[in-house]
């Protein structure tokens, strides 16, 4: 007798589940496993006709929801021989053979996976499982059930030991032991979906990852890389799996580095997996089983506020894991066995060799798609000094290449430095804006009325900003001590006289935002909560491409005083840290004072460079008019040499008195005229309480 089977579950073995033949729903890899869940089928059909045999209660379709006499007397009768398992899993060749041998699986865990999985691919093992789980209710294999088709006893320990927490299956991920609370034989198998997609050739991510893992791209190559530190750590990966703690200087470094490494070790790919930053319940165990399917490398950047959760999930001998952050290792994140910890080397700025292969290839870092038409650059484009400010690594550079190709094509232009400076810009976003006022430089040169010493020396500072890697760097020129490689600068000088505005021609010389630091976001009457504040804007200057600029610096940069109390104790607490900070800066500041003298010398000492801005004489003052009014209609008649002359103010009161003869001009609806100039430079004069020339009083 036969069991009683459904008209839904029909057995003809050349159905899968939506009723196309396997060879038109699966493709390739998907064939040689379906021939293998067939020769399964074809066993559980002798297994189910043997004991159907025998069994009086066979053609039951309540069969298992009730015992009746009749299964009574059955149950209670010595158990017939089963017949013989055949070579139902002889196939070879297929994902399935080629992931037991990868994971080190035997004959008998790879044919409890098949019996595991056979329900997904075929409906008709449903109710053929139900009849000899004694359950119509059970359509899924048990473990009794797969000892059963593998030819083994209940009592088998080997057997048995297959389906333990630390075995293979389990341990890796590729079957599931449910209902705990049933005893041993009569718990169900499950295998997860994704395992049964990689099998069928579905390399779709797992869906428990979306969000937090994503194919990590590896960088182009190019001269902001330590080759030989990649070399190394890319032999170590290639030989055998390996965790690594990479410390980074700068966030973003310890990334590039690994993706370099794994570029170098294998041409397989590798994930990137972003934690939360409070560690909670972290999908580590479904992204070990995608690392293991995928046979590729994890990279975590960056870890949570608490590593060690997510580290000691991770820490396993067969998947090669990379972890990347700017804390120092701590032994307490792993329980066992430390990672080969190393310093990630930092970052080169510039690379020009990356960026002419980011922009020449043309492809869409999102899509893989090639960019039509790939813009030329304009006549006479430079790559190499517009680049050279910028630290970007990973796939950063091919990002803003992509970027500054769209503006240009969007604008119908060639490819200009103006376009890559603003998608370099994008591409390095930062918190700043929380601690600082940033400002778009839209300055140049043309616009700064400076004497040619303090104008040389701002070239300079411009200079010193572009080659800091360079000589600092590869010519060991730092001083060591864990010294970094900023740039720093003071401008020194009366109010008006050009600070700010160079500050930002110097920002916009090099293609970088300039961040103004609010010294009110600062400054704070708690003991330690100003060094806190300023360390939250060093972090955050540190790992981005900016200036940074702390305008009115002898608050903050004051002098160190004799301690009389506890007041003078904790501001000489500031400035020494201070101090400190500055020395292992590594970005690019700017300070700026109207009483150069105020300035602690031990700040002075550690600065690139001082630049004086003095006041300027008449002839920089009528300079200065004039480029005031570029823009202004005045009227043909207007001169500025007089107000230049009897009038000695600073640019920065000259702007404020073309404005408000602008204004003057604007109300009378005629351009601006000598008297409006003179007028407004009477303004300023009345501002700062100076005695106006021509009047007895002011």
């Amino acid at each position: 007798m036969t069991p009683h089977v459904p008209a839904s579950a029909a057995t003809d073995t050349s159905s899968s589940t939506d009723g196309t033949s396997p060879a038109t729903a699966f493709e390739g890899s998907a064939d040689a496993l379906l021939i293998r869940v067939s020769r399964l089928r074809e066993h559980v059909a002798l297994l189910v006709e043997h004991r159907s045999a025998t069994d009086p209660t066979a053609a039951d379709p309540l069969r298992g929801l009730y015992l009746s006499e009749d299964a009574v007397r059955h149950l209670l009768e010595p158990a017939g021989q089963d017949p013989a398992p055949e070579s139902w899993v002889s196939e070879r060749g297929d994902r399935l053979d080629l992931l037991a041998g990868r994971l080190g699986l035997t004959e008998l865990d790879v044919r409890i996976l098949l019996i595991a999985l056979a329900p997904d691919l075929d409906r008709t093992f449903e109710p053929l499982y139900g009849y000899l789980n004694d359950d119509v209710s059970r359509r899924r294999a048990t473990t009794g059930l797969a000892l059963d088709l593998c030819g083994l006893p209940a009592h088998h320990a080997e057997g048995r030991a297959r389906f333990h927490p630390s075995a293979p299956l389990a341990a890796l991920g590729l079957a599931v032991v449910e209902e705990s609370e049933r005893p041993f034989l009569s718990r169900s198998l499950r295998v997860p979906d994704r395992l049964i997609a990689h099998l069928l050739g579905d390399e779709t991510l797992d869906a428990a990852l979306t969000g937090h893992v994503h194919r990590l791209r590896a960088p182009v190559r190019g001269e902001q890389y330590d080759e030989v530190f990649l070399r190394r750590l890319a032999d170590r990966l290639a030989a055998a799996p390996l965790t690594v703690y990479l410390r980074e200087h700068r966030a973003g470094d310890g990334l590039a580095c690994a993706a370099g490494a794994l570029r170098d070790a294998s041409a397989r790919e590798a994930l990137h997996f972003a934690p939360d930053k409070a560690a909670g319940q972290e999908p580590t165990a479904d992204l070990l089983r995608e690392a293991r399917l995928r046979d590729c490398a994890i990279v975590v950047s960056p870890l949570p506020e608490d590593p060690a959760p997510v580290m000691r999930a991770l820490a396993v001998d067969d998947v090669s894991v990379l972890f990347t952050d700017p804390r120092p290792y701590d032994p307490h994140w792993c329980d066992h066995r430390d990672p080969l910890v190393l310093d990630a080397p930092r970052l080169r700025s510039g690379a020009v060799d990356a960026w002419a292969v980011a922009l020449g290839t043309g492809v869409d870092t999102e899509t893989s798609a090639q960019v039509a038409p790939v813009p030329e650059p304009a006549p006479g484009f430079d790559l190499a000094p517009v680049v050279a400010p910028y630290r970007l690594g990973g796939d950063r550079i091919l990002r803003a290449a992509r970027a500054a190709q769209r503006l240009a094509v969007f604008e119908g232009t060639a490819l200009t430095p103006a376009h890559l400076r603003l998608a370099a810009r994008q591409q390095s976003a930062s918190g700043l804006e929380r601690h600082a006022r940033r400002i778009r430089p839209d300055v140049g040169w043309e616009d700064l009325v400076l004497p040619d010493k303090p104008l040389v020396q701002l070239h300079e500072l411009a200079l010193r900003a572009r080659h800091r890697d360079q000589v600092l760097g590869d010519w060991r020129l730092s001083a060591g001590g864990g010294r970094g490689r900023g740039v720093l600068g003071l401008f020194a000088g009366d109010s008006g006289t050009g600070k700010t505005l160079s500050a930002e021609v110097v920002a916009a010389e090099l293609g970088l935002d300039l961040y103004v630091v609010q010294l009110s976001s600062i400054v704070d009457k708690y003991v330690g909560e100003t060094e806190k504040n300023l360390e939250r804007i060093f972090t955050e200057a540190d790992r981005t491409d900016a200036v940074l600029l702390f305008d009115e610096a002898d608050s903050v940069f004051g002098k160190r005083s004799e301690v009389k109390d506890s007041h003078d104790r904790y501001a000489n607490m500031e400035s020494s840290y201070l101090l400190q900070r500055l020395e292992s800066f590594d970005g690019i500041a700017l300070l700026t004072t109207n009483l150069r003298a105020n300035i602690d010398e031990a700040f002075t000492r550690r600065l690139d460079l001082v630049i004086d801005f003095p006041f300027p004489d008449a002839d920089q003052r009528l300079a200065l008019w004039r480029h005031a009014l570029t823009h202004v209609p005045c009227a043909d008649d207007t001169d500025p040499r007089a107000v230049a002359r009897d009038f000695e103010l600073a640019g920065g009161s000259i702007r404020s008195a073309v404005v408000t003869a602008a204004y003057g001009a604007a109300g009378r609806g005629a351009p601006v005229d000598t008297a409006d100039l003179l007028e407004g430079a009477r303004r300023e004069y009345r501002k700062a309480g100076r005695l106006v020339p021509g009047e007895g009083t002011w």
